[in-house]
């Protein structure tokens, strides 16, 4: 018994470096492409037209690290106000990882809050006195570290299908 707890211990003092490689500076290490921002026709939620503000990107890997498990969270604010307004997160990279010098493919990310109106159309409602702009703010990580900024963007006020 006391064998066994004994190679517990070696094994437990090891553990944490099995694995691990230098880490990367995130905010050096990838580079967020964006592609398009807008404001996604959600289609009609009881019984009103909704628009959720939208971000399509890709992430490059600048360092020379493959980058496992590499996560993107985008918060959602209302250009006025300094609270959260929604947020979704998008794996970028699973346990294969992402190779130096790699692109991934188009990522997408919606906010769950937007706007809803029942007596105008999608177009009337962005043009709307009272409709106030939305940014995103990017925050990556890739295994154990800790969500790193990466961005802020704004949203364009622009009505995408896709």
């Amino acid at each position: 018994m006391l064998r066994a707890y004994g190679r517990l211990l070696i094994f437990a003092a090891l553990f944490p470096s099995v694995g691990c490689g230098p880490t990367v500076d995130l905010t050096k290490g990838i580079a967020i492409n964006v592609l398009t921002t807008g404001w996604y026709d959600a289609g009609i939620v009881n019984g009103q037209n909704k628009l959720v503000p939208s971000i399509t990107f890709t992430v490059t890997n600048k360092s020379d690290q493959t980058l496992r498990m590499l996560q993107v969270n985008s918060l959602f604010r209302r250009v006025t106000e300094p609270d959260e307004w929604g947020s979704a997160m998008v794996t970028a990279a699973g346990s294969d990882g992402l190779a130096p010098g790699a692109t991934t493919p188009p990522l997408t990310v919606k906010s769950n809050l937007g706007y809803t109106g029942s007596d105008q159309t999608r177009q009337e409602m962005l043009r709307n006195t009272h409709f106030v702009d939305a940014k995103v703010e990017l925050f990556a990580k890739y295994g154990s570290i800790q969500w790193v900024r990466v961005g802020d963007y704004p949203i364009a006020r622009e009505l995408l299908t896709k």
